[in-house]
């Protein structure tokens, strides 16, 4: 039985590796990034609305007692 040849195996390996380095630097330069980026005013923002004030019930089509 032949004995596996593995001795390219570490410039595969590091020269994978090296692509690899290059091509996400070369992805992540593309983006921008905000150099100060400013706060939000994080108030909370009052919604009035009807069914706030009474208490409402939902009844769902199986939940109703069968005729």
């Amino acid at each position: 039985m032949p004995q596996l040849d593995t001795s390219t195996w570490f410039v595969t390996i590091v020269s994978m590796i090296l692509t690899l380095y290059i091509l996400f630097q070369s992805k992540i330069t593309n983006h921008t990034f905000y150099l100060n980026p400013s706060h939000k005013d994080m108030k909370p923002i009052a919604h009035f609305t009807p069914w706030e004030k009474k208490w409402t019930k939902i009844y769902l089509p199986l939940s109703l007692p069968q005729h």
